[in-house]
């Protein structure tokens, strides 16, 4: 994790007593959570601990059963993802939507090309305009006439991160960033959510790698069975403290526990 942040101010997002249940099964039950902004915030949980089901709430993917988004402080109504975006928040999924056989400013335009006045594609703006917002979160990025299929991992997050901070994004839900990555390509995902944070930028992301977390994340929320056992600093906690929490839902010293927390009060039998 970089530098410290101060939180101060009104959140970006505060997800308040969020609930969704498939069925029998409650996916998500009473998780509150927030996020400030120039702040990295992990989910995280073994795989069915309910955390991609509540960020997919946040992005508009899932309609949620109950509970309150607020976004700068206002009520939001977030029921799909054209929703989310108009509240400025962008998604960057695992599998980063991509489109293979285009390059770099043909992928960050998709959808949205920029025309001329006649109303033809102009390419030589796009290009213009990938290179400046590349050149501003990642510098070193050259390879602009490239199909996205022919760049390592880490350059292509680039792309997808590039394409959501253009369109004005404010909160970005991060999958699992540097899954399958090498280290050279880490460490160039680890330097971009670094710039991100100095521009403002909050990022909710969703992993299980506790190494990742506590190397990107200021704080940390663990999600066990739908229910949030706690939300640590990660500087103030060790590995082994939130692999207690994923594992045995025990909240550590210094943690604010939540509903799901064996020591929690509200814990379930």
């Amino acid at each position: 994790m970089s530098d410290k942040i101060e939180r101060t101010g009104k959140p970006l997002i505060e997800m308040c007593n969020m609930q969704k249940a498939f069925g029998g099964i409650r996916a998500v039950d009473g998780v509150s959570i927030d996020l400030y902004p120039g702040e990295v915030v992990g989910v995280l949980g073994h795989n069915g601990a309910g955390k991609s089901v509540l960020m997919k709430m946040l992005s508009g993917a899932i309609q949620r059963d109950a509970g309150e988004i607020y976004v700068n402080g206002e009520l939001a109504e977030i029921n799909n993802p054209r929703d989310a975006r108009s509240y400025q928040i962008e998604t960057i999924y695992q599998y980063l939507a991509l489109a293979d056989n285009l390059d770099a400013s043909s992928n960050l335009f998709l959808g949205r090309e920029l025309t001329t006045p006649l109303g033809f594609v102009n390419d030589a703006l796009m290009e213009a305009e990938t290179r400046k917002i590349m050149g501003r979160l990642t510098p070193n990025f050259r390879r602009f006439h490239t199909p996205v299929a022919g760049l390592s991992g880490g350059q292509r997050q680039s792309v997808a991160i590039s394409r959501a901070v253009y369109f004005n994004a404010k909160i970005l839900i991060m999958d699992e960033p540097t899954a399958a990555l090498g280290v050279q390509e880490t460490k160039m995902v680890v330097d971009l959510v670094d710039e991100l944070k100095k521009q403002g930028i909050g990022i909710l992301l969703i992993d299980h790698d506790i190494h990742q977390v506590k190397t990107l994340c200021d704080r940390a929320n663990v999600m066990k069975n739908g229910k949030l056992v706690g939300t640590v600093v990660v500087d103030e906690v060790t590995e082994d403290d939130m692999l207690g929490m994923i594992i045995a839902g025990k909240c550590p010293p210094g943690g604010i526990p939540g509903p799901g927390a064996i020591n929690s009060d509200n814990a379930a039998a």
